[in-house]
């Protein structure tokens, strides 16, 4: 298990970085996940008997690294599952897709439905009832011609079932590495990691900002010279 890496944290929150491949909570796998390294990692520095609680708040899917929050107290978990309600929790996302964006800025909206049995969402028509609505924006920050992939950076604006991934792949820019909307890197991991998150604190009402950049290696070695 790789060393969990605290970006900030006092009595009300705690911001990590959540490891890729594992899940944010428990699952049907049963695999170790985020909550239960969360918890482990307060209750040996603090010394705490008994359960220790952590609160969530918002989730990665579980291929996907990058910035997560978690609640400390119950308070800290109300108030800022509200601010997810209310859409003020601001969450930026890096992401490599196929090919290159017809524009170098744009708003995606669409609306999706998700399939409970195989756990895949797509891109429906607006009259179907069960649809929800999905919009985000995002920025190319690089193309790179030799191998005809972009780096874009997305402001997600509603939370919807693999969102990003479904909003790119329904305009055949499916993201490089995803094993269930992509067509290119295959076997290879997803490149979608969780950039930035803006919240207010929940106690002290101060806007905090907290980024995480992926390891430049690999498939994201795209990254190197890119001004993020």
């Amino acid at each position: 298990m790789e060393k969990l890496k605290v970006l900030y944290e006092d009595n009300h929150i705690i911001v990590v970085e959540k490891i890729v491949n594992i899940p944010s909570q428990a699952d049907k796998t049963n695999d170790v996940d985020m909550l239960t390294i969360v918890k482990d990692y307060i209750k040996k520095k603090y010394n705490k008997p008994g359960e220790v609680y952590l609160g969530l708040v918002h989730r990665l899917d579980r291929p996907v690294g990058g910035v997560m929050v978690f609640a400390r107290t119950s308070k800290a978990a109300s108030r800022l599952s509200e601010q997810v309600r209310n859409k003020e929790l601001k969450k930026q996302y890096l992401a490599i897709v196929d090919g290159k964006m017809e524009e170098e800025k744009d708003i995606l909206k669409d609306f999706l439905l998700k399939n409970e049995k195989n756990n895949l969402s797509k891109v429906v028509d607006e009259k179907n009832k069960y649809a929800k609505y999905a919009e985000l924006d995002y920025e190319v920050l690089k193309y790179d011609s030799e191998i005809n992939l972009s780096v874009v950076k997305v402001n997600l604006h509603t939370g919807r079932h693999h969102q990003i991934r479904v909003q790119f792949a329904s305009r055949n820019h499916s993201l490089y590495g995803d094993q269930k909307y992509g067509i290119r890197g295959r076997g290879k991991q997803i490149c979608l990691w969780a950039y930035s998150l803006t919240l207010k604190h929940p106690i002290t009402k101060e806007e905090m900002t907290f980024r995480s950049i992926p390891e430049i290696t690999g498939s994201w070695k795209i990254l190197e010279n890119v001004n993020i």
